[in-house]
């Protein structure tokens, strides 16, 4: 790598739905985007949870029953914004030093009556400590927030 890793990772989609749709969907539906071989867990995950409070967690659930805790929501502010938490180490595995994790701002704008931008910032990744630049890496591929965002705006209607 020529030259060093940004500390910030931002993405953004437009989607044809109304600003409320556009968040409700990316929150309630946070399971039906996220790739399910993005997985922390022994066991096939069955369902990812996005808990619509700040305190509350995203996490997925096994089918054995073990559920892991990814990211913690420190901001929940229907419908303009959310911000979580990247509780996942750059040996991706979770991360139980809060201080060593980064955090995801999704901000909906409203350009039109059925049109929202999903402006998506990934930042403070230096955080994470040494092998920061493979989350860095890792979540600004093509293989992270991109493909998150293309799925996402797949489940909403319309041309984009």
């Amino acid at each position: 790598m020529s030259e060093a890793a940004s500390t910030v990772v931002r993405k953004e989609v437009v989607v044809n739905a109304p600003i409320e749709r556009a968040f409700t969907v990316f929150t309630e539906r946070f399971g039906d985007f996220k790739p399910p071989e993005h997985n922390l867990l022994q066991a096939e995950i069955t369902e990812t949870v996005f808990e619509p409070h700040v305190g509350g967690h995203i996490f997925d659930r096994g089918a054995d029953g073990s559920e892991c805790r990814w990211a913690r929501i420190l901001a929940y502010e229907p419908p303009h914004r959310v911000v979580f938490s990247w509780d996942i180490s750059p040996r991706w595995q979770i991360e139980p030093d809060h201080e060593r994790t980064s955090e995801v701002e999704v901000r909906f704008i409203a350009e039109a009556a059925q049109r929202t931008r999903v402006e998506l910032e990934h930042r403070k990744l230096d955080r994470h400590g040494p092998g920061w630049q493979a989350v860095s890496d890792g979540v600004g591929g093509e293989g992270g927030w991109p493909m998150y965002l293309a799925r996402y705006a797949q489940l909403l209607p319309g041309d984009r």
